[in-house]
C-alpha cells in the first residue's frame, strides 16, 4: 500500500506580480533585439537621401546653366535678326531708289529751267514725296567744305576769295538714306589761289614790317627824328 506524499502534485503559487515583471523583461528583450541593429540603418539611409539630395542639386544647377545658355543664344538670335531684316529693308529701298536717281535729275533741271508745269508738276511733286518717305535725302550745297567722302570732284579751279578747298557749283545733287550715301554729290570745286588773299595779306604785313624796322633803324642813324 503506497502512502501518497501529499504537495507534489500541486503547483508552486507565484506571485502575479513576478510573473508580469518576467513577461516585461522578455518583452523588453525582443524589443531590445529588434532595435538594436535600427541606429545603423537609419544613418545609411540618411547618407543615400544626402546623396540623392546633393545629385539633384547638381542637376538642377546644370538644367538652369543650359536654360540661362539658352535665352542668352535666343536674345542673340533676336537682335541678329532684327538687324539682317533692317539691313535687307535698306537694301532693298537703297536698289529701288537708284533706279529713280536719273528720274529725279530729270525733275530737277526740268524745275531750274521752268519747264515743271500743269500735270507733270503733280506727278513729279508726287514722286518726290512718296521717295522721301522712303527715306531719300537729297545733299550737296553750292559754298560747303569739299569732302571727299560724299563729294565727287568733277572740275576743279582757283579762286581768291575762299580759304579752303569749297564746293563752288553742284552739278549733279547727291543722296542718302541715313547714314548710307546712294550717290555722291558731282560737285565743281575752287582752292585758294597760290600768293593771294590770305597769303598775300601775310606776305604785305611781313614786307610792312620789314620796313617799319627800316624806318627806325635809319631814325637810329640819324638821331632821330628832324624837329621843326
Amino acid at each position: 500500500m503506497t502512502e501518497e506524499t501529499p504537495g507534489f502534485d500541486e503547483k508552486p503559487d507565484v506571485p502575479s506580480d513576478a510573473a508580469q515583471s518576467s513577461d516585461d523583461a522578455a518583452q523588453d528583450a525582443g524589443s531590445a533585439e529588434q532595435a538594436g541593429p535600427a541606429p545603423a540603418g537609419d544613418e545609411n539611409q540618411d547618407t543615400a537621401l544626402s546623396a540623392q539630395l546633393d545629385q539633384a542639386r547638381a542637376a538642377l544647377s546644370e538644367r538652369t546653366a543650359d536654360l540661362q545658355r539658352l535665352q542668352a543664344e535666343y536674345q542673340n538670335y533676336r537682335r541678329r535678326v532684327e538687324r539682317d531684316r533692317v539691313m535687307v529693308k535698306e537694301v532693298a529701298a537703297a536698289n529701288l531708289l537708284s533706279e529713280l536717281l536719273p528720274t529725279l535729275d530729270d525733275i530737277g533741271r526740268a524745275r531750274e529751267h521752268g519747264e515743271l508745269v500743269g500735270g507733270f508738276k503733280s506727278v513729279a511733286e508726287s514722286l518726290e514725296t512718296v521717295v522721301a518717305k522712303l527715306g531719300l535725302q537729297q545733299f550737296g550745297k553750292e559754298g560747303e567744305p569739299f569732302d571727299p567722302t560724299i563729294h565727287e570732284a568733277l572740275m576743279h579751279s582757283y579762286a581768291p576769295d575762299v580759304t579752303e578747298t569749297t564746293c563752288v557749283a553742284i552739278l549733279q545733287p547727291g543722296y542718302r538714306i541715313g547714314d548710307r550715301t546712294i550717290r555722291p554729290a558731282r560737285v565743281a570745286v575752287a582752292e585758294p589761289q597760290p600768293g593771294s588773299s590770305a597769303q598775300g595779306g601775310k606776305a604785305g604785313s611781313e614786307q610792312s614790317g620789314d620796313g617799319a624796322k627800316g624806318a627806325d633803324a635809319k631814325d637810329e642813324e640819324s638821331g632821330g627824328p628832324d624837329e621843326g
